[in-house]
């Protein structure tokens, strides 16, 4: 799992909730830092976990970049705002889902177990 927020409270959490049910999470505080992370093409990602809204590039535009090089990664976008402001007239990013926040531990882990199916 790459999990990017920008928050670190929520993080945390997220990280926590996903590494006691057995994934492995790669953290990252930003979609830079996210963007980053993937040019190691050895690094194995099966799910991005993202903010949607964050300063510097949003969520949906760092997972676009990412998919041109990793096309088959499933998507967990994650907000506080109502899931319209994330498509904001832009296509559906492939195999993506929203999660509105606030989300409970089970609620996260049981959306990332059912997307990687």
């Amino acid at each position: 799992v790459l999990l990017v927020e920008d928050e670190a409270p929520v993080r945390a959490f997220a990280s926590r909730a996903l590494k006691l049910r057995g994934f492995t999470v790669f953290e990252a505080e930003n979609a830079e830092d996210a963007l980053s992370l993937l040019e190691d093409e050895t690094l194995m990602i099966d799910i991005f976990v993202t903010d949607v809204i964050m300063p510097g590039m949003d969520g949906p535009t760092w997972v676009a970049e990412a998919l041109k090089a990793r096309p088959d990664t499933a998507v967990v976008f994650v907000s506080g705002y109502a899931e319209d402001v994330f498509h904001d007239g832009r296509p559906p990013v492939p195999n993506s889902i929203f999660l509105p926040k606030p989300f409970s531990l089970s609620e996260l882990t049981a959306t990332v177990q059912n997307q990687l199916r």
